[in-house]
């Protein structure tokens, strides 16, 4: 175990952490909301530093990432435990499970991402499949490590995290997909146990630091109202237009048995999007062939996908090569 960061002490042995919007106040002996956090004689530490549960080369799509370094692999790696709880949890075996770890240093996670940067032309590191916010010191301790060594430090967060640790991080961050999982309170309340306000937050910060793409899982008579599609899609159009937004399939997952989403939802839901976004597509759902990218002005075939199958087809550098136009990809 190693001490945490973003705490403070209070009496009787209690501890008070800040790293994100949970607030925890944890007894002596106690856990943290997230699971990964506990009280030792009025010392937090995290119990996750240097535990993978989890490791892998992606296609940078996977995370989804479609405009940085498109048809890219990276190294990914993930820990247990999570600040939310999602009856719909896409990776609750880990997240809120007791999985099998290895431990491994901060040098030696770099160390073996280098090796795949030799190995599979990986750009890099994802910190992902559970939620990276609460795996914080070591996470921050790797970026620092793989920013000096040349590589990109890419992660997949639900965003909920106090501005503080988020202040510190993000200069070592390259890319960031943020899961908004809906846009009411309730939602966020009822159903993943925390708040959309801390989300939104994470968003607006990091949009102004590094390069960030949207996730929004479609949960059928859950968050899948045309009027609060409306809403989101607003909303990112009020920082930035060229955000990629992707919509995502829902299947019955963790606690949920709700039927999948309806094809024409997610349809529909595009199509709201596009009315005020540049950059809108559909995930875990193949069948619909939403997922190429084409220039928002003159519609010119950019990137074609395939599955995970990727080929650049109209880019010169950032920009369109048939009309010029720049395009909100980093590559």
């Amino acid at each position: 175990m190693q001490e945490a960061r973003f705490y403070e002490k209070l009496d009787g042995e209690r501890v008070w952490c800040h790293l994100c919007p949970q607030n925890c106040r944890i007894r002596p002996g106690g856990l943290g909301f997230c699971g990964a956090r506990k009280n030792e004689a009025g010392v937090l530490y995290t119990l996750n530093y240097g535990h993978i549960s989890a490791w892998g080369v992606d296609p940078i799509e996977k995370k989804p990432l479609y405009h940085f370094y498109p048809g890219a692999q990276i190294f990914s790696v993930g820990t247990f435990g999570c600040n939310f709880h999602c009856g719909f949890c896409q990776n609750w075996e880990i997240a809120h499970g007791d999985p099998l770890t290895r431990e491994y240093s901060p040098r030696e996670l770099v160390e073996l991402a280098l090796g795949a940067m030799e190995r599979s032309r990986s750009i890099g590191i994802a910190y992902t499949y559970s939620e990276p916010m609460v795996w914080y010191e070591y996470v921050f301790d790797v970026a620092k490590l793989a920013r000096e060594k040349g590589l990109k430090n890419v992660l997949v967060t639900n965003g909920s995290v106090q501005e503080e640790p988020l202040r510190e991080l993000l200069p070592c961050v390259d890319a960031m997909n943020i899961d908004v999982k809906a846009f009411t309170g309730d939602f966020y309340r009822e159903i993943c146990h925390g708040k959309l306000d801390p989300v939104l937050r994470t968003v607006e910060a990091a949009h102004s630091r590094c390069h960030v793409e949207i996730t929004n899982l479609i949960v059928p008579t859950k968050n899948d109202g045309e009027e609060e599609i409306a809403a989101l899609v607003d909303w990112i159009a009020s920082l930035d237009p060229a955000i990629p937004l992707h919509f995502s399939r829902y299947y019955p997952r963790y606690k949920f048995d709700l039927p999948p989403t309806p094809l024409k939802t997610l349809k529909k839901a595009r199509e709201i999007a596009l009315q005020k976004l540049k950059y809108v597509y559909i995930g875990n759902a193949w069948e619909l062939g939403e997922n190429e990218t084409r220039c928002p002005v003159c519609r010119n075939l950019l990137v074609d996908r395939s599955g995970y199958r990727v080929r650049i087809m109209g880019l010169r550098g950032r920009c369109c090569s048939q009309c010029g136009a720049e395009i909100g990809i980093v590559n």
